[in-house]
């Protein structure tokens, strides 16, 4: 099973959208939910994971299936030798599990993040990984379902966090 996972902030919590299904191309999810973390840390520049990770770690909880992928919003990478979110999570979850990010923007200097064009955007998305080789986790990326730049499990998960953050106001 493969997890996509985004997380959308407010004030003084979050909102983790969580969507899993069964293969790369899978159009459709399998299981959706979202997780409410009322304790978030505050923004500390260059250490972001310390905001985000606990987020990422209480919706993997909530899955009743371990997850064999988990793709997140992000980088896995930011440069070589210097880690991200991605291998924070994956260290986190003692290497068991491959974690895929896909990044919106370039990260300056970032030569390991693989750029690829979906649909007929041509604003790439950045792909890193740890756990799976960069190339397979690029073309993983780019054979989602979905004919826009976002691909369609991303986007849910994307939705579901803005969703019901939007609904708990």
């Amino acid at each position: 099973m493969i997890v996509a996972l985004d997380v959308h902030y407010r004030t003084a919590c979050a909102q983790v959208g969580c969507v899993a299904f069964e293969d790369w191309q899978a159009p459709q999810a399998s299981r959706t939910h979202t997780v409410t973390v009322e304790r978030v840390a505050d923004y500390q520049s260059g250490q972001f994971y310390k905001r985000e990770l606990p987020c990422l770690l209480t919706a993997l909880e909530e899955m009743p299936d371990a997850a064999a992928t988990i793709v997140i919003d992000g980088y896995v990478w930011l440069a070589p030798e210097r880690p991200g979110l991605g291998w924070h999570l994956h260290q986190a979850l003692d290497g068991r599990v491959a974690v895929v990010g896909v990044a919106k923007s370039s990260f300056a200097g970032n030569a390991t993040a693989r750029p690829g064009c979906r649909g007929r955007s041509r604003r790439p998305l950045y792909v890193t990984s740890c756990g799976m080789k960069p190339d397979a986790a690029a073309t993983a990326v780019a054979d989602m379902a979905g004919p826009n730049r976002i691909p369609t499990m991303l986007k849910l998960a994307d939705t579901l966090s803005r969703t019901a953050s939007q609904e708990d106001q």
